[in-house]
């Protein structure tokens, strides 16, 4: 029989020295540079690394055997759940009608239109199923259709690391021109002339988006015009156009801070206009409608952000005028901009909501939405003068629906409804509510729980318990038809809405953030402690699951309390916070120091460390941990994770399982194609369902 070792990485001591504080790191060996890990001929160190996350690999699939069968009828009951050969909404643009459809046995869309009405013969754009051929990944993005609507570009990334390179194709005729232009973010903005666009180029080294380009077609890359270069490192570049066409438009970002140039899009060789210059902490986005700019911002203190209107003459911010105040109890999230009407995307209370409102101001009023607790957002609205607004709506119970809203009317028609296949689910089978936790401090927590009606609560009942609470994104109360496959297993799943997040606000997320960022693994344990001591589930039932930054948040929890989770998924994690945020060579590091800190600064270095998941493993027990990560991973880098797990292999005084499993194809987002997908979903829960005993 054959037996595989507990995998064993060798050390190699790495002294890291800020601050005279002295640090011993002795799995840096691991990090490898793009240039290394894609080497045609691996060097000799190359080969170490590689046979170590091998060896990971086997040592996981060696111990987990006994679960392949069942791991393979969890996908196809997940897969099962989906329609293969499903479309998406037609949705119109400039003449066309636009679907996005799906083949039976298909991994990737096909991306589709018809010509004035729904009846007109089909046009293929992109089958990226015979675009993937070849590949183990293929992801196709920023597809962009010219305004004679001859001319398509669109990006290509083959590895998983973001890095998009850009192709045409003329649409008359079917054939990929020449152009090409590599190493972009992989979105292009088309000018009025139909030949000339803009694009984002990245550094090598850094994938910052620092610059912006002219491409004229027919002409030679290397002629290409650079427009736009940003020099802040803290800060990223993209170029888009209005909705109304008439300006392109360049913005710059980093966490607290943005800016935006403009030009008039039928001038694409001309000089952009800067619209506000950057200052200290001024957030703002812009709009196009008429004769007037509309900014989303956080001017005068507004921090839940409002909306403000300048001439296009005079677009400084010392002539922005209110057009929907400030309120603190409110947060503007986003704002969508008709011939008739306005439209605000807003959140109070955790809940999003969605007001329309005419301009002549006769009409004001909200969409009613029944359940406690939900999710709904606009979205595919390219048209100005029309009464009919899309939008979204699911809940943790409810399968997600497009709907088409009259904003005249008020009348509501369905496009679509989700279906779940299978033939087992009802809604009317399935409970979902809101707790509200008091956290340690005081602050109230909304933890938000969904099973199924028949499921007994007590001490012995399952929980698995996600969150993520960083950069301000809000992770809504949504449905899951691979949840499913947990809830219809006696599972309760439970949603933490913890700061770090804006679910309550933009003070919620700024209350877990740089040097309170503690408060967003104090309030994870708190909702954890909260289910253990009232007896709905117990610390030999309740389970914890995070991604990225949420990745952190897992390896901070297993170090703070690892008594109180029987398991942990973390996703590829950021546990390695310190060393990466003093290196400003990593990917990220220089546009996140408004998030985390600038480690430099003792104050933030002396924080960063308190909590940095790595520099805190010590000699104790510690739950049953599977890690995942991606080799191309441009995030997070796949050496966080594996130093992670060496590190915890070394120090763990327990015998619980402890699995790292490494995409040796992928990149953060996990493997490409939705069926592949849905077999990572797959390992995931089986981890859990084997530590509960369900797997036979």
């Amino acid at each position: 029989m054959k037996v595989i070792q507990v995998p064993v990485a060798k050390k190699i001591a790495k002294t890291l020295t800020k601050h005279n504080d002295q640090r011993i790191d002795p799995y840096y060996w691991m990090r490898l540079s793009d240039a290394e890990k894609n080497a045609e001929i691996p060097s000799e160190k190359t080969q170490e690394v590689f046979g170590y996350l091998s060896q990971e690999n086997n040592f996981y699939e060696e111990q987990t055997k006994h679960t392949n069968a069942f791991q393979e009828d969890l996908f196809q009951e997940m897969k099962s759940r989906i329609k293969e050969d499903d479309s998406s909404v037609p949705f119109f643009k400039n003449g066309y009608y636009y679907i996005t459809r799906y083949d039976v046995g298909k991994q990737y869309p096909i991306y589709t239109r018809k010509k004035e009405t729904l009846e007109a013969e089909e046009e293929i754009l992109l089958d990226v199923n015979v675009l993937a051929e070849g590949h183990e990944y293929f992801d196709v993005g920023g597809m962009s259709v010219s305004a004679n609507n001859q001319l398509l570009v669109y990006g290509t990334d083959e590895v998983g690391r973001r890095q998009y390179t850009l192709r045409f194709k003329n649409l008359e005729t079917g054939e990929i021109l020449k152009d090409t232009v590599e190493f972009t973010t992989g979105s292009a903005t088309w000018a009025n002339d139909h030949k000339t666009l803009f694009y984002n180029k990245k550094d090598h080294v850094t994938l910052r988006s620092d610059k912006v380009y002219r491409h004229s077609l027919g002409t030679p890359t290397y002629q290409d015009v650079l427009v736009y270069h940003e020099q802040d490192e803290t800060y990223n570049v993209y170029v888009g156009i209005t909705k109304s066409k008439k300006y392109l438009v360049i913005g710059s970002y980093s966490t607290l801070q943005t800016e935006y140039q403009f030009l008039d899009a039928n001038n694409p060789t001309g000089t952009f206009t800067l619209f506000q210059e950057r200052e200290k902490e001024l957030e703002y986005s812009i709009m196009h409608y008429g004769d007037s700019f509309y900014i989303l911002t956080n001017k005068d203190n507004a921090t839940n952000f409002k909306l403000m209107k300048t001439s296009e003459n005079a677009t400084s911010k010392e002539h922005w005028q209110d057009v929907i105040e400030h309120r603190e109890d409110v947060l503007l999230e986003d704002v969508s901009i008709f011939k008739d009407f306005l439209v605000l995307e807003e959140r109070a209370s955790g809940l999003s909501k969605i007001r329309v409102i005419r301009w002549d101001r006769t009409q004001d009023y909200y969409l009613p939405f029944s359940e406690e607790t939900y999710s709904c957002y606009v979205f595919s609205n390219p048209e100005y003068d029309t009464e009919w607004l899309r939008y979204g709506y699911n809940s943790m119970t409810t399968p997600s629906s497009v709907i088409d809203f009259n904003m005249n009317t008020q009348e509501e028609i369905v496009k679509k409804e989700q279906e779940v296949l299978g033939g087992k689910f009802d809604k009317k089978n399935y409970t979902s509510k809101r707790i509200w936790v008091t956290a340690r401090d005081g602050k109230k927590v909304a933890l938000s729980i969904v099973h199924r009606k028949d499921t007994i609560i007590n001490k012995e009942t399952p929980v698995l318990m996600y969150a993520y609470g960083s950069y301000g994104h809000t992770v809504d109360d949504s449905f899951s038809t691979t949840r499913l496959s947990l809830l219809d297993r006696g599972f309760v799943f439970a949603l933490a809405h913890i700061r770090g997040s804006e679910y309550l606000g933009r003070a919620w997320y700024d209350d877990g953030k740089l040097l309170r960022k503690k408060n967003t693994f104090t309030d994870f344990i708190d909702c954890a402690q909260y289910l253990i001591n009232h007896q709905m589930t117990s610390a030999k039932h309740l389970y914890a699951m995070g991604g990225s930054a949420g990745g952190l948040l897992m390896g901070a929890i297993a170090n703070m309390n690892p008594e109180l989770f029987n398991g942990i998924i973390s996703a590829v994690p950021f546990v390695d916070v310190l060393t990466t945020m003093l290196d400003d060579s990593i990917p990220l590091t220089t546009g996140e120091y408004d998030e985390w800190g600038n480690p430099n600064d003792k104050v933030y270095y002396n924080y960063i460390k308190s909590y940095s998941p790595y520099d805190n493993i010590e000699a104790k027990e510690y739950p049953n941990m599977l890690v995942t990560t991606g080799l191309h991973d441009s995030q997070v880098q796949y050496w966080e994770p594996a130093k992670y797990v060496a590190k915890l292999r070394d120090l763990k005084t327990d015998n619980n399982q402890l699995f790292l499993h490494t995409n040796m194809e992928a990149g953060h987002g996990g493997a490409s194609g939705r069926f592949d997908a849905l077999k990572e979903v797959a390992r995931e829960y089986t981890f859990i369902l084997d530590l509960e005993g369900m797997v036979n």
